[in-house]
C-alpha cells in the first residue's frame, strides 16, 4: 500500500473516530439532562425485584388500562388518556424495559406480557374489571389479557388489529431499523439527524419530548427491538386466545404507518378516545342494567 493511500485511511480512520467520540459525548451529556428534565410522572410500583412505571389519572369506573404500540410508551398516549380521563379512570404503563419501567431478568415475550401487567395493577391497588384498549403491538397484548383474566375485563378496544390492516414488515420504524437503532443512539447520530422528531410533534407536552428522549436512548430501544422480533407469535397467540362470548370488543382503523406517530395524531387519537369512551358507557350502563 503506498505511503499516501495509508496516510489517507488512517487519518480518515482517525476522522471517524473523533466523530464518535464526539456524538456518545453529545448523546451521554443529553440523556444526563433529560433524565432531570423529564421525570417519572406516574408511580414506579414493584412487581417482584424490579418496577414497572404506571401512570392513572380521572376518576370513575371502570377503570381503562392502554397498551401501547411497539417501540412506543406510556407518553405516546398523551392526547388519548387526556381525553378519556375526563371520564373515567384512566391508566397507562411502561411495558419492562420501555420507558421508566425496569427490565427485570426475563426477555420480553407475549406470554409473559399479561401476567405483568397483571401484577402491576394487583400491587398498585388498581381495580377491574378493565377496560383494555391496545394499539398496534399493544392490541394482541390486550386481547391476551383479556384471554388470561376475563373476570377482569370488561371490554376490549383494540386499534389497527395487526393481521387486519396492519403488517410488522410495513411499519415504520422497522424490525430491521430497531435493530440497528440502539448503536446508532449511542453515537448520538439518532439524535442529531432528528430522526423521530417529527412522529412525536402532534403529543402535548412534557409527553412529547420525553417520548422524543426514550427514542433516542439504547435501553429503550433495545427493548423495543426485542419485541418486534416477537411480532408473528404474539399476532398469532391473540388470533388464537379464547375470549368470552359476551365481552365487548370494538375495533377502530386510524390512519398511519408509523407505529410511534400512531397515537400522536389529534384525529386519531380524537377518534380512538371517542371509541374508548363509548366501551365506558356501554359498561356502566350495563352494570345499572343488572
Amino acid at each position: 500500500m503506498a505511503p499516501l493511500v495509508r496516510r489517507v485511511l488512517v487519518t480518515a480512520g482517525l476522522a471517524i473516530l473523533f466523530l464518535i467520540l464526539i456524538g456518545a459525548t453529545y448523546q451521554g451529556v443529553a440523556t444526563s439532562l433529560e433524565r432531570r428534565r423529564f421525570p417519572h410522572p406516574g408511580r414506579l410500583i414493584d412487581v417482584g425485584g424490579y418496577q414497572l412505571h404506571l401512570q392513572c389519572t380521572g376518576a370513575g369506573t371502570p377503570t381503562v388500562v392502554l397498551e401501547a404500540p411497539a417501540a412506543a410508551m406510556s407518553a405516546a398516549w398523551a392526547r388519548v388518556q387526556n381525553a378519556v380521563a375526563a371520564t373515567t379512570r384512566t391508566c397507562s404503563y411502561d411495558r419492562a424495559g420501555l420507558g421508566w419501567s425496569e427490565a427485570g431478568d426475563v426477555p420480553f415475550s407475549p406470554e409473559t406480557a399479561a401476567p405483568q401487567l397483571h401484577d402491576l395493577l394487583a400491587k398498585a391497588d388498581e381495580r377491574g374489571p378493565f377496560i383494555v384498549a391496545g394499539a398496534e403491538f399493544g392490541a394482541p397484548l390486550a386481547r391476551l389479557y383479556a384471554s388470561r383474566y376475563p373476570s377482569e375485563t370488561a371490554a376490549l378496544v383494540l386499534i389497527n388489529v395487526p393481521g387486519a390492516s396492519v403488517t410488522g414488515a410495513a411499519d415504520t420504524p422497522s424490525a430491521r431499523f430497531l435493530a440497528f437503532a440502539p448503536w446508532f443512539a449511542r453515537t448520538g447520530a439518532l439524535r442529531f439527524a432528528r430522526t423521530w422528531s417529527s412522529s412525536v410533534r402532534g403529543l402535548p407536552e412534557p409527553a412529547a419530548g420525553a417520548l422524543r428522549s426514550f427514542l433516542n436512548r439504547p435501553d429503550h430501544l433495545t427493548r423495543a427491538s426485542n419485541e418486534l422480533s416477537t411480532w408473528d407469535r404474539a399476532v398469532a397467540l391473540s388470533e388464537a386466545a379464547p375470549l368470552p362470548r359476551d365481552l365487548p370488543v370494538a375495533q377502530v382503523e386510524v390512519e398511519g404507518r408509523n407505529r410511534i406517530a400512531l397515537l400522536a395524531d389529534p384525529r386519531n387519537a380524537s377518534d380512538i378516545a371517542d371509541a374508548i369512551v363509548r366501551a365506558v358507557r356501554r359498561a356502566r350502563s350495563t352494570v345499572r342494567g343488572n
